[in-house]
């Protein structure tokens, strides 16, 4: 599996395991989660991403029960983390509206609330989940670097930022930002035009992909881009999933496409991908599709 560097000190796997539906599952057991991630790691995935608010602020208790069953997994294990949603269910049922807190108080009790849900002494990579229209860049940057000072966190990072965005905290911090997951796809073409992509590029800033099947809809039913898809699995003796991925891993941007499944069986293909070599003909084929009409 390859490898992606993101900073001096981590280093992440090229596709990583989204733990978003981890609660979701019928069994969520220490045994049956721990198998979910040694089937990753015997693939070469070892990096892991969560979010406190994923199962309704569950997910990473989900995952914490796994680690404490078995607690030399961590070790092969890089996590990735986000704060500052805070949305009325769960620890939070109490709030009369969702909200973004990126408040230096939010974010250090968000950081020790994670560490002790996931039975872990550190955090590999911590994001912002979402912009905050009311943040006060200057209090944000300080506790960000104030947990990677600490040592609890190794690295930081955003999500769902716009290049602004990211600019706007990165002047008040000394850490550096070292990715942003967004939305891309084959059904979320937007960011290889708006000027996302192409800003981490120039930055070399490896971008991490959240939903990158479309949230499913790539794979139900026959859309335009699902047929070619299929034409192209077809070639390679691979699902349309596993194309769609290629899609992403194909981009000279070096994207880490974040994929969850709860059925083991899905698990097992995730690195089908890598068997699936896009040149750019056939990359455009599926731009092309997705598009719905053919390039200017």
């Amino acid at each position: 599996m390859q490898r992606v560097k993101l900073s001096e000190t981590l280093e992440m796997s090229r596709l990583v395991y989204g733990m978003w539906r981890l609660g979701d599952d019928n069994d969520t057991s220490a045994s049956h989660v721990e198998a979910k991630i040694q089937s990753c790691l015997d693939q070469g995935i070892t990096t892991f991403d969560q979010a406190d608010i994923y199962g309704d602020y569950g997910a990473e208790a989900v995952l914490g029960n796994a680690l404490r069953a078995n607690p030399r997994v961590r070790q092969q294990m890089e996590i990735v983390t986000k704060c500052d949603i805070v949305a009325p269910c769960g620890r939070y049922s109490d709030v009369k509206v969702k909200y973004y807190d990126t408040s230096r108080q939010h974010i250090l009790k968000s950081v020790d609330t994670s560490l002790s849900e996931m039975a872990t002494d550190h955090i590999d990579l911590l994001l912002i989940h979402r912009p905050d229209p009311f943040m006060d860049h200057n209090e944000t940057g300080a506790a960000l670097d104030e947990v990677v000072n600490s040592g609890k966190v190794g690295a930081v990072g955003v999500s769902n930022f716009r290049p602004w965005d990211w600019n706007l905290l990165q002047s008040a911090m000394k850490s550096q930002l070292v990715t942003n997951q967004i939305e891309i796809s084959l059904g979320e073409i937007a960011p290889f035009t708006n000027g996302d992509l192409a800003f981490h590029q120039q930055n070399s800033h490896p971008v991490m992909a959240w939903s990158p099947l479309g949230g499913g809809m790539l794979m139900s039913g026959n859309p335009p881009v699902g047929v070619v898809a299929d034409e192209i699995a077809k070639e390679f003796d691979v699902d349309r999933a596993a194309v769609a991925v290629a899609f992403l891993l194909a981009h000279p941007a070096k994207i880490l496409p974040v994929l969850g499944t709860n059925n083991l069986d899905r698990i097992k293909r995730i690195s089908d991908a890598l068997k699936v070599d896009l040149d750019r003909e056939t990359w455009f084929r599926l731009y092309e599709a997705a598009l719905g009409h053919e390039v200017p």
